[in-house]
């Protein structure tokens, strides 16, 4: 346990052995006119579950016995690295037939982070939720290593000099007079210092009245619907947006047998890579995301090329492993972002997101431990492709979320970039009870946030 939780879990027992929390018996009435009450029946929690400093929550109790009991209540608090638990008892009296709530209201400020909640009556667990504490003041400091900026610098010349050769079909029945959409055939670098160009795909909508107009470049989520799913086409329809929907190696329109009859494509396109993370782990030279992470590039400059392509207003959006990709084009491609929109972000601060879930650190251990990595190691090969530090080399505005009970990619590894970019037009949601997933209106929300560069 650090230092800092030390102290702070010190001085939250002192405050629980003192009654501060919330958990003291009623004491007589300090002014007859208005007696204190030690423990109202309801305190206002937040919609987001999200406080400053001092949480105050409340612990549903229900009496069903027609007499009036004494019931004992257990309130368990963990951090999300699982670092500092706290436990504070009490009890309730409580009349016959009656329901009321237990209000737990910490005194003493807690360490920016997220915890979770696990509320108990007579043994019986009544409530469980989590929730976050000043989480715009958690430091996730960057880790890069020393040749951080040569190392992509090399994969970005190493891109420039690859001949894209990019061909377009149009998929004559998704077009409309509006916008024509293409199938997108192209190269970007090869799997390693040396190689043959990989091919890579996605669908392209180009207006059609000749005027520039935004761009507005999507990326995927981890491909888990397996070879068999068709994927996603988009229609020419009326948007104002040139948009690019991108498959990086390996995965969507590049994982997929011509049997799936994805629109345009009429040969199988299969994934060489396996488990896209494990994918040459340990060899920064030919590891799976240094190539993804050029495509993403490739992405930006392949719209680039288009005339209708207004470049001043770039943006893009992406979940999962789109939001993290969202993070390494606006991070590594030399055309600045206007405004970058990763919900549920990927691949940030490595060294805490293991210690909070199991995958991806699971595989990433069994690879270092098969390629003789230590620790140190495996996590200095991992800050290469690490949100928190492509963050450093970004400054366009963010639109990011973080669902409460994310077991993916939980809430401080999405938190740990946005915290490193400053640029004041950035906004950022929390959904208590969202896991890994989209919020109901996240493309309304997102389109209303471009407009403001609009």
């Amino acid at each position: 346990m650090s230092k800092k939780y030390s102290i702070f879990l010190w001085a939250l027992v002192t405050a629980v052995l003192l009654g501060a929390c919330g958990c003291e018996k009623p004491k007589e009435p300090v002014d007859p006119v208005e007696p204190v009450d030690p423990n109202p029946e309801y305190v206002q929690e937040p919609e987001d579950l999200i406080w400053s400093g001092k949480p105050s929550f409340n612990v549903p109790v229900v009496n069903a016995e027609a007499e009036r009991a004494q019931l004992p209540i257990k309130v368990l608090i963990t951090a999300d690295k699982k670092d500092m638990t706290l436990e504070l008892t009490d009890t309730m009296t409580v009349a016959g037939n009656k329901e009321t709530n237990y209000v737990v209201t910490l005194k003493e400020n807690m360490n920016p982070g997220f915890y979770r909640a696990v509320c108990f009556v007579k043994g019986k667990n009544v409530r469980m939720f989590n929730f976050g504490v000043d989480p715009f003041d958690i430091v996730s400091a960057p880790d890069m290593q020393s040749d951080y900026t040569e190392y992509w610098q090399t994969a970005k010349d190493q891109l420039a000099a690859v001949d894209m050769n990019a061909v377009l079909t149009e998929i004559e029945d998704k077009s409309s007079s509006a916008r024509k959409v293409y199938l997108v055939e192209m190269y970007s670098v090869p799997d390693g210092l040396e190689g043959e160009p990989v091919k890579i795909r996605g669908y392209y909508c180009e207006p059609t009245d000749g005027e520039k107009h935004p761009v507005l470049i999507h990326y995927y989520g981890y491909d888990t619907q397996g070879t068999k799913a068709k994927c996603e086409c988009p229609s020419g329809g009326n948007s104002k947006y040139a948009e690019f929907y991108l498959s990086h190696r390996g995965q969507y329109l590049n994982n997929r047998p011509a049997s799936t009859k994805n629109p345009g494509i009429d040969e199988d396109c299969i994934n060489i890579y396996g488990d896209w993370f494990a994918y040459h782990f340990g060899d920064k030279d030919s590891y799976y995301y240094r190539g993804a992470f050029m495509d993403a590039v490739q992405a930006v400059r392949f719209m680039a090329t288009r005339e209708t392509s207004d470049m001043t207003k770039l943006f893009a959006e992406g979940s999962s492993q789109g939001g993290a990709l969202c993070y390494a084009a606006a991070g590594l491609s030399d055309i600045p972002f206007t405004a970058i929109t990763p919900n549920v972000a990927f691949l940030g601060d490595f060294p805490d997101y293991f210690k909070i879930v199991d995958w991806p650190g699971s595989t990433a251990k069994t690879a270092a431990k098969k390629a003789g990595m230590s620790t140190d190691e495996m996590y200095a090969f991992l800050s290469y492709y690490d949100t928190k530090n492509l963050a450093t080399r970004i400054s366009c505005a963010v639109l990011a979320t973080s669902g409460l009970k994310d077991g993916t990619c939980p809430p401080h590894t999405n938190i740990a970039p946005y915290n490193l970019i400053n640029n004041p037009q950035s906004e950022y949601h929390f959904y208590p009870n969202m896991t890994h997933d989209y919020p109901k209106n996240w493309f309304s929300m997102i389109e209303a946030f471009r407009k403001k560069f609009l």
